[in-house]
């Protein structure tokens, strides 16, 4: 697996509430930092109002790659359904997310999907001192992603369900 083949993963989660209860949760740019190990916060940039092209900067810690900081533009936003992002140059990103919100009965399925690249990054930085390694480091990377994933909605579905509401 290349990061030119924009690998994606994705984690799921039933949440019980409706949509419109989980998704003031998704505009804290913020807020995965409470669970994920990697991402250190962020928030929007000069006051921005989440939205299509807004932007917010994230600040960010790994073992290997060390400490940096990123500027994502929102590119698809419908509230109460999708909330996506690029990472650095929106035609040509280093990672795309999104969280989706589907209506399952009286709660919710919340989704958080990732890709890594096409375009560069730290991850394309450390394959290239080993790019024979290119397999075996996106495939541990995505690991990575999908377990910080993985507790973020966890995270998510443990303050919606106890009835704590979005700042």
């Amino acid at each position: 697996m290349k990061v030119s083949d924009c690998p994606t993963t994705q984690v799921e989660v039933r949440i019980a509430a409706a949509p419109a209860e989980v998704w003031s949760w998704l505009l804290d740019v913020d807020l995965p930092a409470r669970f994920s190990t990697e991402f250190q916060g962020g928030g929007w940039v000069d006051g921005a109002e989440p939205g299509l092209g807004a932007q917010f900067r994230g600040r960010n810690s790994h073992p290997v790659a060390g400490e940096w900081e990123t500027v994502s533009t929102v590119t698809g936003y419908e509230p109460e359904r999708l909330f996506a992002w690029a990472v650095m140059d929106v035609t040509n990103p280093a990672a795309s997310w999104r969280f989706e919100l589907v209506p399952d009965g009286e709660g919710t399925i919340l989704r958080e999907w990732a890709q890594i690249g096409p375009g560069p990054s730290n991850l394309t930085t450390i394959i290239g001192t080993m790019p024979e390694h290119e397999d075996e480091i996106v495939a541990m990377r995505l690991g990575e992603l999908q377990t910080n994933m993985q507790k973020t909605i966890e995270g998510i579905k443990a303050l919606v369900e106890s009835g704590v509401h979005a700042a």
